[in-house]
């Protein structure tokens, strides 16, 4: 058990900018707002739930939400790493919600959520990372909403495979693991991770029989070869579905922007990744890891650049 309050920290090793880049068309949002949005937000409000389409400010939440889905966020709001990508919030965590399992899998049962997407922070403190959580959460689910199908979105377990079999043993219908960036840039976008280890924990997922998925942010300076290279990686891997969006800079103390990549790329990228024979590629620059994440749990040989 922890203590009761998270402690949050500044980000270390951040970079500060202070230029006001003015973001193209192609990346314009509507407010969220309607009948289906205000009722998603009240049922999160009410079971005292988090969603990372908010902690992660997510420039689709207005549509999702709209829609009536969402993706939730467990084992708390406030993560042991400190991503210099990530607006979820750094330092050490509260304490450990064991009820937090039953009151997601009510909110999705009151939602009717035909396919729910699961979330969480790192919890590198926890000797399971968590994973007894999440295991619980899994079966909630299943237990309350039965026609829910799943996608899970695991965090790094820092090669404590023994926790990621505890989750892969609830099998899911889908397993992703985000690599987030490119090879190059993983230490400065992801200084506590590591990218071989990324590639091992998705081999693992694959090798388990389950439908896997991935997803890294590109306009950090990577270069068109190097995203060939992390999507020839993820072939290899075995992952089945792989998602490329924009990276936004969520406020000034996190990476700047170091381009805003136009659609005609973003579908570029989208054929390398079928070319190469992975079964789905989303490809665009409002897609995050979640976004239509119900059009590809059972597609194959397919993929797309989003459509504006």
């Amino acid at each position: 058990m922890q203590d009761d309050h998270p402690t949050i920290i500044d980000a270390p090793k951040a970079i500060r900018t202070t230029d006001r880049v003015r973001k193209p068309s192609w990346l314009r949002v509507k407010l969220p707002t309607g009948p289906e949005y205000r009722k998603v937000r009240g049922l999160v409000d009410q079971y005292k739930l988090h969603t990372i389409c908010e902690s992660g400010n997510c420039p689709n939440m207005g549509e999702c939400w709209g829609a009536g889905t969402a993706t939730f966020m467990i084992l708390g709001n406030v993560c042991t790493r400190a991503c210099s990508f990530c607006a979820v919030a750094t330092g050490r965590p509260g304490f450990l919600d064991l009820e937090e399992p039953y009151r997601v899998a009510e909110a999705i049962r009151r939602m009717e959520v035909q396919h729910a997407v699961i979330t969480s922070v790192n919890r590198d403190e926890l000797p399971d990372r968590g994973a007894g959580v999440w295991a619980a959460t899994v079966r909630e689910i299943r237990r309350q909403s039965p026609k829910t199908t799943m996608e899970t979105l695991i965090p790094d377990v820092k090669g404590n495979w023994e926790a990621l079999d505890t989750i892969l043993a609830q099998r899911p219908e889908v397993v992703s693991h985000n690599m987030e960036a490119v090879a190059r840039l993983y230490r400065q976008v992801r200084p506590q991770a590591r990218y071989e280890r990324s590639l091992e924990q998705l081999a693992r997922i694959k090798a388990a029989g389950l439908r896997t998925k991935t997803g890294f942010m590109v306009g950090l300076g990577e270069t068109p070869d190097e995203v060939r290279q992390i999507l020839a990686d993820l072939m290899q891997c075995g992952v089945d579905v792989v998602t490329i969006g924009q990276y936004l800079q969520p406020t000034q103390m996190h990476l700047p922007v170091h381009e805003f990549v136009t659609p005609e790329r973003f579908q570029e990228y989208a054929e390398w990744g079928m070319g190469m024979g992975l079964d789905w590629v989303e490809s665009g620059p409002l897609v995050r890891s979640s976004y239509h994440a119900e059009r590809h749990i059972h597609r194959r040989n397919g993929g797309q650049a989003h459509e504006l």
